[in-house]
């Protein structure tokens, strides 16, 4: 089939390379986000999907809204089959939707109808999902609830982080999309409605989310620091000022006060309502990543001093 591909960040990669590496399809053009600020000299770069498209000699499309007339004439003119979409991050309007014949089939990082919306592996370890996955499915207009052609699953370890996870998913992910398409083009997959129960709904995680609550249990705590790495970042305050934490190890048994810190020449401890958490890696504002031993041995916490 005549593919236009559709994403943005380093995710959609995998899956953009299976499909210019497949010997069924021809990817004609991808459409992204357009060039954006990055990096700590804020310079403008194009996306991540945008350089590869580029060095695979791939027309690249940019277009501010997915509904401007010039994009739809062009999206028109390159006559697609189908166009995959992999976190392209901006919402398709049904005068898109209905350009190519098999319509947009998008590649979504939970097992639908769970986790519909812009962060589903941040919250499925957050609220401590053993299971999870990545599901394609035909996109219509209301948020992530179009017909399922196929999902494949993923263990969910005690140690991942949302980037860990969204890593292995996007792989999986991307032979799954392929698969699909293949099917499509066969005339052998049918996409299946989604079912009513079970639906949830997995918002953007702001930077005020991912503030860390020493008052909440430590299971809590560990979750909510692996949901936010590496993206927005967990954080707290010490002094008054952000500390980034990487992520913690809870310490059954240990109790402090919540935010209570305790420190030795191996290891920081941190209270919760529960047990204590050790920490790894935490960075403070305005300055490099470090490791805990060596941030507290600089800043000296002093009697009752805690994290905030």
């Amino acid at each position: 089939m005549r593919l236009v591909f559709a994403g943005t960040p380093a995710t959609a990669l995998p899956s953009l390379r299976t499909l210019i590496d497949s010997p069924r399809h021809e990817v004609v053009a991808v459409v992204t986000r357009p060039d954006a600020q990055s990096g700590r000299g804020r310079k403008v770069h194009p996306s991540p999907v945008a350089e590869l498209a580029e060095e695979a000699g791939i027309e690249v499309l940019r277009p501010q809204k997915a509904g401007d007339p010039a994009f739809l004439d062009r999206l028109r003119a390159l006559e697609p089959d189908c166009c995959p979409v992999v976190a392209y991050g901006a919402l398709l309007p049904q005068s898109a939707l209905d350009v190519p014949r098999h319509g947009w089939i998008n590649l979504h990082f939970s097992i639908l109808p769970a986790w519909r919306g812009a962060a589903p592996v941040q919250h499925a370890i957050l609220h401590g999902d053993e299971i999870t996955g990545a599901s394609t499915f035909q996109i219509v207009k209301e948020l992530d609830a179009g017909p399922v052609y196929g999902v494949v699953t993923e263990e969910i370890r005690a140690s991942d982080t949302s980037g860990a996870l969204l890593e292995r998913l996007a792989v999986s992910g991307a032979g799954l999309l392929a698969a699909t398409l293949d099917g499509v083009e066969d005339g052998a997959l049918e996409a299946r409605p989604q079912p009513a129960d079970g639906v949830s709904v997995a918002p953007k995680i702001s930077v005020a989310d991912a503030r860390v609550a020493w008052d909440r249990p430590a299971l809590h705590v560990d979750r909510l620091i692996r949901a936010c790495t590496p993206g927005p970042g967990a954080w707290t305050e010490f002094r008054g000022q952000r500390v980034k934490l990487g992520p913690v190890r809870v310490l059954a048994g240990e109790r402090l006060a919540p935010g209570g810190i305790a420190a030795s020449k191996t290891s920081v401890r941190v209270g919760t309502a529960t047990d204590a958490v050790e920490l790894g890696d935490v960075q403070p504002q305005g300055k490099r990543l470090m490791g805990a031993v060596e941030w507290v041995r600089g800043v000296r916490p002093e009697g009752e001093e805690s994290f905030k």
